[in-house]
């Protein structure tokens, strides 16, 4: 089903979002497969985080070189000290595109689809995206960078 993307500024854009304690449970599922529809039905998106669908979830999913990656309960573990600016796009604030500061690399603990742990290495567009998501399940809107 695809699901209404919040748009600024939504409140639920702002909040910081709950742990995921069972990342097999049917909701879950569910959420995963309506956020990747959501995010197909959108157009050229990258990524897409639960509290835009309206989830107070820490889920997110992104989709980079034809691969798709679900990260549950995803934690930035290590950051490049090197950064750059770039211009970036949200869901939640169609149109607009502005320059944001970012680190080069980072990489990121999560669960995937199946519950099993992984470990994400990403420079360049993915750590750029990894960010961005990241940062919306903490209540960060890339305004605020």
């Amino acid at each position: 089903m695809i699901l209404p993307i919040l748009t600024y500024p939504n409140d639920i854009l702002r909040k910081k979002n709950e742990k995921i304690k069972d990342s097999k449970s049917p909701e879950i599922k569910e959420l995963v497969l309506d956020m990747l529809e959501t995010m197909e039905a959108s157009g050229n998106a990258l990524g897409l985080a639960a509290p835009q669908v309206g989830a107070n979830v820490r889920l997110c999913i992104i989709k980079i070189n034809r691969k798709t990656y679900i990260l549950i309960n995803p934690k930035i573990t290590a950051r490049s000290w090197k950064k750059e600016v770039a211009e970036e796009g949200c869901l939640s604030f169609p149109g607009k595109f502005i320059p944001v500061k970012r680190n080069l690399k980072v990489t990121v603990k999560a669960l995937d689809k199946k519950g099993e742990k992984v470990i994400v290495r990403a420079e360049g567009l993915f750590a750029r995206a990894l960010q961005h998501e990241i940062d919306h399940l903490d209540g960060i809107l890339f305004i605020d960078r």
